[in-house]
Parts: structure tokens; C-alpha cells; sequence
């Protein structure tokens, strides 16, 4: 004890400061790190390496991570809905991306984006009967250039080797037309070619596998034409004839109809031309439990039972009288599609500013909301009141679903994977929806905290060094009473002798 006067009686109030402030500065640096890896990374630096490397050093069990030495559980795999599929209404390159660059000096698309659709391209497009044809040679690494210039020189020297080869006039269609009328004009020259080329290959299928590879591949490029043909007519005005093309498409069953979806064109292009008995019949029959769902299915179902009572809804009175029976069924329908995919209501109730859609989508995910509303919204804003149905009702969803993460109420809790997905496909510009809301870690709380009350504590002794001084000794003083107290009682317990051996070790 008396040592221990001695020691606090020497130290001086700069002591105080400097131990203070320095523990105010480090505080602070742990702060500024911890909160760039939680918006980096979304978890806490600390709590991950308490989780992965102390915990386990203390308890004897496993870290929690990937590595594949690990001996722990085998973590979650995403389910279904955080795979990344192509967006059925993704825009032209060259006539309205290029033009959105042009106006705002912003890349539209991220270079994962155009990689996975590069990915497509030669998935489709390319075969292993290539080898040998020097146009399809060509085609092969022309997908793969990141310069778009590139890209369309390669195409242009494919069509010099042989002026039938369709894929490079579909990424001319692509990349080079700058109005959706060139677009229209250069795919009806490759549709004449992949008819020729499909009738072909449809007569030589059988006589190997080389031949059936082909026949694939000029298959998948005669419906990717005939597709793009239909969107240049929804485009362009030509509604019926886009209904019709997307119709017709729809009775197709190559492996690529799987990929493409185009019933969600055929969906959206009726809904322009208002046939919404049509669209009821396009859902009848890919609304199904076994099927897989979009934002365009759910959405469209919740369209399509507002409309039937949003021209009447009023909020006052559904609060005195309550729902009528179909008051209710359109309100679980939008309850339904909130569910699926939360971000869409702020973009159609333009609470959030919309962008270009990417060129692929994460289902569930920002990329997906951003990719309906901006091809949705108009069909919302056409049926009266439908909008203010859903500014009404929307958030009511979120009462049905206390932890999202861990268990939904119509379909799979919610994916963790979003996030990170929708970084990738969105370009940097754009400010990433995140759902559910991330509480800040404990110990940005806790480094805050210390931060802020050492900081204090460096000025108050700064300002008023003799009364921080005081209390800064009786403090201490009185940390050390404990200490004191079992040291007293050895002493009483121990023989003396026993504590004189130790103090000599």
C-alpha cells in the first residue's frame, strides 16, 4: 500500500493527458477501421477474428470459416434465389447504354456484368464443331474483348470470311447500332442468315456429334435473333407483332428458353397494350408452386388484384369499415411480392431513383427491383390507384416477417448473398439497397464509446489538471482496495515464513 502511494504521489497531471489522449487516439484508429471493414465487408473486424481464432484457441473448438482443413459443420450453401440469371429485358448495348455514357460520362454496366454475359455469348453462340472455321474462330475470342471497339472489328473481319455468320451480326445488332431502328435493321439480315444456317444443320443433326452440336448452337442463335426482333418491335411501337413474336417464342423448349424467360417480355408487352385478361392467362400458367418465381410474376399477380379494387380504396375508410373480401386478396397478393423481393415499393413509389437495369439480375435482390420498376413502373401508374394501394399496404409485409433472414412466411428466408451479388452487377454510382437494415456492430459501439471518453477525459485534464489529478489517485486508490483486501488475508492465513520464501523467489 505504501509502495503504491508512492507511485501515484510522482505522477504528474501531463501523465494523465498523455495516457488519455493516447488512449483517445488508438480508440479512435480502431473506430475508422472497424467501421470501413463494416461497410466494406458487412461484419465487425473484431468480432470475426474473436469468432474465428480466440474463441476457438480458448475453447478447444473449430474456427468458423470456408477453409476446407476445417473439421466444423459445413455452412449454409445460398439458396436458389441468389443465382444470377440474365435479365429478360436487358436494353442494347450500343443504342441505350452507350447513349446513357455518352450523356453522363457514367459506365452503365459492370465489368462482371459484361463478363457474364460474355460467358452467354460463348456458351450459345460458339460450338465444338468450331474448331477449324476461322469466322466462328473469331466470334469465339471476340466475346471475350473488353474493348468494345475490339469487339466490333472482330465481328466485321468474321463477316469478311463469311458473310453468313450470324453471331457476329447479332453483336453488330449489339454493340455497334446506335439507334434501335439499325439494331432492328442488322438482326433481319442475321435472321436470314440463322434460317439458312438452322435449316442446315436441322438436316445434318444426326450424323454425329459434331453435327448435333452445331444444330444446338444454330438453334439457340435462330431464337436469341427472333427474340431481340420481338423487343426491337415493343420498342419501336409495333405492339401486336411483339405480343405475337414473344407468343410464338414461348412454344419453343430448347435448354436456352430456360435461360432467356421470355414469358416475362410477353408479360410486360401486354401490359402496355393493356390485355390484362391475356396476362391472367400468361401467369395462370407460370405462377406456379413448382416453378420458379420473379419480381415480374409476384408483382404482376398484385397488379392484377389491385386493379380491381384500387380505383376505390381509400385508407380512412378501411380503417372504420375494414377490407372487403378482395380488398384483402389484392392485399395479400402485395404482401406476397414484398416478401419476394422488398426492395421494388421504394422504386415504384419513387422513393429512390432508378437507374439503367444491368444485363443480369439477382432474384430477391436490388439488381431485380431496379430491373422490373424500370419497366414496370409506367404499368402501375396506369392502373388508378394502384400506386397508393401499395404506399398503403407495403410495409405491412414487414410485421409478418420479424427475422427474415431466418424464416419467411410464403417463400425461403430471405438470401444473405444479395448484397454482395448486387455490388457486383451495379454500377458504383448507384447506392446498393440492403435488406433487412444492419444494426452496427457491438464494437463499433464500444470503440466509439471509448473513443468519445477518453477524448473527454484528455481535456477535462488538460483544462483542470489538480482536480483530475485527485480523482484520478482516488480511483485508482480505490481499484486497488480489492487487491489489498486478499493480500491482507494471505498474510493472516500463511505463516509468515511461507510469504518470505516468495518474496525471495
Amino acid at each position: 500500500m505504501y509502495f503504491t502511494t508512492i507511485f501515484l504521489s510522482t505522477l504528474t497531471p501531463k501523465f494523465y493527458v498523455a495516457l488519455t489522449g493516447t488512449s483517445s487516439l488508438i480508440s479512435g484508429l480502431i473506430l475508422i477501421f472497424e467501421w470501413w471493414y463494416f461497410r466494406k465487408y458487412g461484419a465487425s473486424f473484431i468480432e470475426q477474428v474473436s469468432l474465428n481464432h480466440i474463441s476457438p484457441w480458448i475453447g478447444g473448438g473449430e474456427a468458423i470459416g470456408n477453409s476446407g482443413t476445417s473439421n466444423s459443420p459445413p455452412q449454409p450453401q445460398p439458396v436458389p434465389e441468389c443465382k444470377v440469371w440474365r435479365n429478360p429485358l436487358n436494353l442494347f448495348r450500343g443504342a441505350e447504354y452507350q447513349r446513357f455514357l455518352w450523356a453522363t460520362n457514367k459506365e452503365p454496366l459492370t465489368y462482371y456484368d459484361m463478363n457474364l454475359s460474355a460467358q452467354d455469348h460463348q456458351t450459345f453462340f460458339t460450338c465444338e464443331a468450331d474448331a477449324g472455321k476461322a469466322e466462328y474462330e473469331i466470334m469465339q475470342t471476340a466475346w471475350r474483348e473488353r474493348n468494345p471497339a475490339a469487339r466490333v472489328k472482330a465481328a466485321h473481319e468474321a463477316l469478311e470470311k463469311n458473310p453468313d455468320c450470324a453471331p457476329a451480326y447479332i453483336l453488330l445488332a449489339e454493340e455497334e447500332a446506335t439507334t434501335i431502328l439499325e439494331v432492328e435493321s442488322i438482326l433481319k439480315k442475321a435472321l436470314k442468315c440463322a434460317e439458312i444456317n438452322y435449316k442446315k444443320s436441322q438436316l445434318a443433326q444426326h450424323q454425329g456429334s459434331g453435327s448435333e452440336s452445331t444444330y444446338r448452337r444454330d438453334t439457340n442463335v435462330l431464337i436469341y435473333i427472333k427474340r431481340r426482333l420481338a423487343m426491337c418491335a415493343r420498342k419501336l411501337g409495333r405492339l401486336k407483332d411483339a405480343a405475337k413474336m414473344f407468343r410464338d417464342l414461348t412454344k419453343e423448349i430448347p435448354p436456352i428458353m430456360s435461360v432467356l424467360n421470355i414469358h416475362e417480355n410477353l408479360i410486360e408487352t401486354q401490359l402496355e397494350m393493356q390485355a390484362y385478361a391475356d396476362v391472367q392467362a400468361v401467369l395462370a400458367k407460370y405462377d406456379d408452386i413448382s416453378l420458379p418465381k420473379s419480381a415480374a410474376i409476384c408483382y404482376t399477380a398484385a397488379l392484377l388484384k389491385s386493379r380491381a379494387v384500387a380505383d376505390k380504396f381509400s385508407p380512412d375508410i378501411a380503417c372504420k369499415r375494414g377490407l372487403t373480401p378482395a380488398e384483402v386478396v389484392a392485399v395479400e397478393a402485395i404482401h406476397r411480392a414484398v416478401e419476394f423481393n422488398p426492395h421494388i415499393p421504394k422504386y415504384l413509389l419513387e422513393m429512390k431513383p432508378l437507374i439503367l437495369p444491368p444485363e443480369h439480375i439477382l432474384k430477391r435482390g436490388d439488381s431485380e427491383a431496379i430491373a422490373y420498376s424500370f419497366f414496370h413502373l409506367s404499368h402501375w401508374k396506369q392502373v388508378e390507384g394502384a400506386l397508393n394501394l401499395l404506399h398503403c399496404t407495403w410495409e405491412g409485409t414487414f410485421r409478418m416477417l420479424p427475422y427474415p433472414l431466418e424464416r419467411g412466411h410464403l417463400f425461403y428466408p430471405y438470401p444473405t448473398c444479395t448484397e454482395c451479388a448486387d455490388k457486383e452487377l451495379l454500377p458504383a454510382f448507384h447506392d446498393v439497397s440492403v435488406y433487412p437494415k444492419k444494426e452496427l456492430p457491438f464494437f463499433i459501439l464500444f470503440t466509439a464509446g471509448l473513443c468519445s471518453f477518453t477524448a473527454l477525459l484528455a481535456l477535462l485534464t488538460h483544462q483542470y489538471p489538480m482536480y483530475m489529478g485527485i480523482v484520478a489517485k482516488t480511483m485508482l486508490g480505490w481499484a486497488s482496495l480489492p487487491f489489498h483486501f486478499i493480500l491482507d488475508k494471505l498474510e493472516a492465513l500463511l505463516p509468515s515464513n511461507i510469504l518470505q520464501q516468495l518474496s525471495r523467489i
